[in-house]
């Protein structure tokens, strides 16, 4: 065989094939547009046949300067950029966000406001692992489980735009509140969605908890260690299903999370079939997390009243009161007063804990703003996971760890 690099086209990558004298490895890239990488990821593997011996991520494709952009805007122009984060969940983005600049303000929200918020924020969550429990499955090589949840899910963005008036980026938070409160009838539609969802849930579980073609697949393989998952910095599913037992609703309450009953599913192996396990049970938590929210939703206002400078006053009164409109008109061109001071929050998002560090000097733009991305933390880890194991289990690791490139590249 020639020892001569030759150029092997992959999709819209080249792959360099490069014969080596201590055992004619070959280097592969795969990314930046690829299928099987759930977004923009480049990985740059060195194979020896079938078998991955180095695999080292390239990060960066989607990079938009999130955090930079915030430094030129006010408090509530930044909300929508949190939706372009993990995109498949940006209500809890939103939530996040704004709870970190009520803390740097010293706000204190009405019950209502945090139900609210909790309520949405379990309905992304659900959101979110319905689409990556059914992208995992067709990463494994079965196509039925994504049908099924996808389905679930556009039910799930009808609600959502009847709450907001759109599907996908609702951008609906706003400091020191939510933009409207809930709609009449709203939430007997997401009782009866929930109820409902158990079903297709179950059905799930029957094409793959037992399926003997995705054991095989996903059962040892992609192992990570309670100590390998602590020091590489994972959160959320990853690291509980690795036998860490941490669940920021649970260890550090926020929104009135203290205040509903659900448990916290811990694995034991860490490997994709625990991943997968942790995910499906984590959406059955959040099923009744969401219950108990419309039971016990309490009335009042969906925003804080007393926040003069921060949150803008209701249209009728802004249209019917001087000292309204004088309130709205600078809250929308110099943004929400927020006192100087720093501040770091984090919130247990669907792909893990999405903390934001925020500077302040004064007035209505942030002077820092520091994102602390789950999938990011959760992909750094992928240089000492992958080698040791085969090309064919890329998709199913990657699959596993159920990343989104948008908050990774921020």
């Amino acid at each position: 065989m020639s020892t001569t690099v030759k150029e092997v086209q992959i999709g819209d990558v080249g792959a360099q094939a490069a014969a080596h004298a201590d055992g004619e490895r070959m280097s592969l890239n795969v990314g930046p547009s690829h299928p099987t990488t759930h977004g923009v990821l480049r990985l740059l593997m060195e194979l020896d046949g079938d078998l991955i011996t180095r695999c080292e991520p390239v990060l960066g494709y989607l990079h938009r300067g999130d955090e930079k952009i915030a430094e030129n805007m006010t408090y509530n122009q930044f909300v929508p950029y949190t939706d372009r984060l993990d995109y498949l969940a940006p209500l809890a983005n939103n939530v996040a966000y704004a709870i970190t600049v009520e803390k740097l303000a010293g706000l204190k929200l009405p019950e209502r406001c945090e139900a609210i918020r909790v309520l949405v924020c379990e309905m992304a969550r659900i959101s979110s692992h319905l689409l990556g429990m059914g992208v995992f499955g067709m990463d494994a090589g079965a196509w039925t489980p994504f049908m099924y949840t996808f389905t679930e899910r556009e039910k799930l963005y009808t609600l959502f735009e009847e709450l907001t008036g759109a599907r996908f980026t609702t951008s609906y938070t706003r400091i020191g509140g939510v933009a409207r409160d809930l709609p009449e009838g709203w939430m007997s539609k997401v009782e009866k969605f929930v109820d409902e969802l158990p079903k297709a849930i179950d059905e799930v579980e029957k094409l793959l908890t037992r399926n003997r073609i995705f054991l095989d697949r996903t059962e040892g393989i992609g192992t990570i260690s309670k100590e390998d998952a602590i020091a590489y910095g994972l959160t959320g599913p990853n690291l509980r299903a690795s036998g860490v037992d941490l669940d920021l609703r649970k260890d550090k309450p926020y929104s009135g999370y203290e205040k509903y009953e659900f448990d916290v599913p811990i694995g034991t192996k860490g490997d994709c079939y625990d991943r997968y396990l942790i995910r499906i049970e984590e959406v059955r938590q959040s099923i009744l997390i969401v219950k108990q929210v419309i039971a016990s939703m309490p009335g009042g206002l969906w925003y804080a009243e007393d926040a003069k400078k921060i949150f803008a006053p209701p249209k009728e009164k802004v249209m019917t009161s001087m000292e309204e409109l004088i309130q709205n008109f600078m809250i929308v061109t110099e943004g929400p007063q927020v006192p100087a001071g720093e501040t770091y929050f984090e919130a247990e998002n669907p792909k893990g804990a999405l903390g934001f560090y925020l500077v302040s000097k004064g007035g209505g733009v942030p002077y820092r703003l520091k994102i602390r991305a789950p999938s990011f933390c959760n992909l750094s880890i992928l240089e000492k996971l992958v080698p040791g194991h085969m090309l064919s289990d890329i998709t199913v690791i990657l699959g596993s760890l159920d990343f989104v490139m948008g908050e990774c590249d921020r």
